[in-house]
């Protein structure tokens, strides 16, 4: 009988034994899962890894166009004088239905900014307008950046609209005066006058582009 006994005491202990030795295990093998987790966080998240990572990533890429176009905003007025500037280019031109970037080029030809410029043929100013003209246009002082843009872009849209919308026409009078196109009924063959129209179209499309850093007078 008491073999008996003993053996169910054996047995129970036994059990007991591997209850707590399954129980220890466990607590081992969820540590283990825990620890595997903060070690590698790429198998620990899996699906919520994945939608962490793609997260991050438009994230990044809206800070790169953010940055991007701060960068655009700045570099496209990059000089001081021309962010000071815009807003009377932009106002004149709008007035007259003349593409702003295109009055930029033109200032960037005729004076590179310098709203003191002076030609050895006397024209003065931003626009580089003869005395005579900017007279005639109703600007009281030349060197004044408003009067000087206002009267400049006054006078090429005359231009404009005198050679039936001719652009290249239009800055060949701006330059050699309209008179020297009409006797040569084009463009006349001044190389200094085909090299300032294709000056005045360069900056043009570096404007257009977004490319102000490469804005260097020819």
């Amino acid at each position: 009988m008491r073999s008996k006994i003993d053996k169910k005491i054996i047995i129970q202990l036994l059990s007991m034994g591997f209850v707590r030795f399954l129980f220890i295990a466990v607590i081992i093998f969820s540590v283990y899962i825990a620890f595997e987790r903060n070690n590698n966080p790429v198998q620990a998240m899996n699906k919520n890894s994945g939608i962490a990572t793609v997260l991050r990533v438009q994230s990044l890429q809206k800070s790169h166009i953010a940055v991007r176009a701060d960068n655009l905003s700045l570099s496209r007025f990059g000089k001081k004088e021309e962010r000071l500037l815009h807003p009377i280019i932009f106002q004149a031109s709008i007035l007259h239905q003349l593409d702003p970037d295109l009055i930029k080029a033109i200032i960037m030809a005729e004076s590179g900014y310098n709203s003191k410029a002076i030609s050895k043929r006397g024209a003065k100013g931003l626009m580089q307008l003869m005395p005579k003209t900017a007279k005639s246009l109703g600007v009281e002082d030349i060197f004044n950046p408003r009067q000087n843009i206002s009267g400049g872009v006054r006078y090429f849209k005359k231009l404009v609209n005198q050679f039936n919308g001719d652009i290249k026409l239009a800055l060949a009078a701006y330059n050699a005066g309209s008179s020297k196109v009409r006797r040569y009924q084009g463009i006349p063959p001044f190389k200094a006058t085909k090299h300032y129209i294709k000056k005045v179209f360069k900056y043009y499309n570096l404007y257009k582009n977004n490319m102000p850093g490469d804005l260097k007078r020819a």
